[in-house]
């Protein structure tokens, strides 16, 4: 019998609509002659329904079955929410595109940790280190990597004045206001002077309770790299992004075509070699496994290199950088989901 693979998407996360698009991605590339393929949609109230290709044409939760998730190793079948009837056949594996809250924090690695599952890309630990900007900074920084200087509020700190004042003498302008545990430049401004700061303070605390002012890089080139495996992870060649507007927001991500991504970025052989080299090193110490993208900021006049964020439920549309940078590097698409199952499911280290 064919391996059950769940693909779990939706989310209540704001990056629900850009997972959905990476399931229909997964969808269309999965080889279905050595995969069967469960399709569970996580709605926008967090409720789980399983059913068919048909759920990724509506909203989540407009058709299929309203499900339990399993919870008990000894039964790893999704069940009637009503009833409680098994519904699907025993789960082999999940892969997670649920970006963002949910699904790339740990709390669905939880799930099917408890569940006895294997689950594609990292674990627990790792996929919770990573999420919050702030601890994989600190983490990063402690193991010599080149990060983001920095400062970090939490809650009644970000109205502190005084100390936001301080920040900003530290980090200078232009600078980034961020929620510390979001993706996809969701709630993400680059703010150039004062009368800006405090509306960019206030969209970032609407996304998450913790705050990230960032010092800008001047003039950057957006690198990004895709890391596979566990513990002697490969690495792909570098893509750069060259963004249409000001940053790589969310709509040069996923609604503006003008943005464009070259595979492979035009680099010197050294700087290529440290890049991927930090790409690894950036993996390793956040106990990874399966897959990242690790982006960098380059700055052009210097050459200097900054480690912008590590990113543990990458892309897999149809412009994602992940899939494009294995693809560049020998390995299509379809191969590259095989290649995450069978990461999965030969028992790594921690799920």
């Amino acid at each position: 019998m064919k391996p059950v693979v769940a693909l779990f998407f939706g989310g209540r996360s704001p990056e629900h609509d850009v997972s959905v698009v990476s399931a229909r991605g997964i969808v269309e590339h999965l080889d279905r002659s050595r995969w069967e393929l469960v399709l569970v949609g996580i709605d926008r109230r967090g409720a789980a329904w399983a059913g068919g290709e048909e759920m990724l044409e509506a909203d989540v939760g407009t058709r299929g079955t309203r499900v339990r998730l399993p919870s008990d190793p000894q039964d790893r079948c999704l069940r009637e929410a009503v009833g409680g009837e098994p519904c699907s056949p025993p789960l082999d594996v999940i892969f997670p595109v649920i970006h963002g809250w949910g699904g790339e924090d740990g709390k669905l690695q939880g799930l099917a940790a408890w569940a006895g599952i294997p689950c594609v890309g990292a674990g627990v630990l790792g996929s919770a280190l990573a999420m919050d900007k702030d601890r994989a900074r600190r983490l990063l920084a402690a193991e010599g990597l080149p990060v983001v200087r920095d400062a970090v509020f939490s809650g009644e700190q970000a109205r502190d004045a005084e100390a936001i004042a301080r920040a900003v003498e530290d980090l200078g302008w232009p600078l980034f206001v961020k929620p510390a545990r979001s993706g996809s430049s969701v709630g993400i401004s680059r703010v150039d002077g004062p009368e800006a700061l405090a509306g960019a303070i206030a969209e970032a605390g609407h996304w998450d309770g913790k705050i990230v002012l960032e010092a800008a890089v001047n003039d950057p080139r957006e690198i990004e790299i895709a890391v596979l495996g566990h513990r002697e992870p490969e690495v792909s060649v570098a893509g750069e992004i060259e963004p249409h507007g000001a940053f790589y927001d969310y709509r040069a991500k996923y609604e503006d075509a003008e943005s464009k991504l070259i595979i492979p970025a035009p680099l010197p052989g050294e700087v290529l070699r440290e890049l991927r080299s930090y790409a690894v090193r950036a993996f390793v110490a956040l106990e990874l496994q399966g897959m990242a993208r690790v982006d960098f900021l380059l700055e052009r006049s210097t050459g200097k290199i900054v480690l912008n964020e590590v990113n543990t439920v990458p892309g897999f549309t149809p412009i994602s950088m992940y899939p494009r940078l294995w693809q560049a590097s020998g390995l299509d698409f379809s191969a590259l989901l095989d290649r995450l199952l069978e990461l999965a499911t030969d028992g790594a280290e921690g799920h």
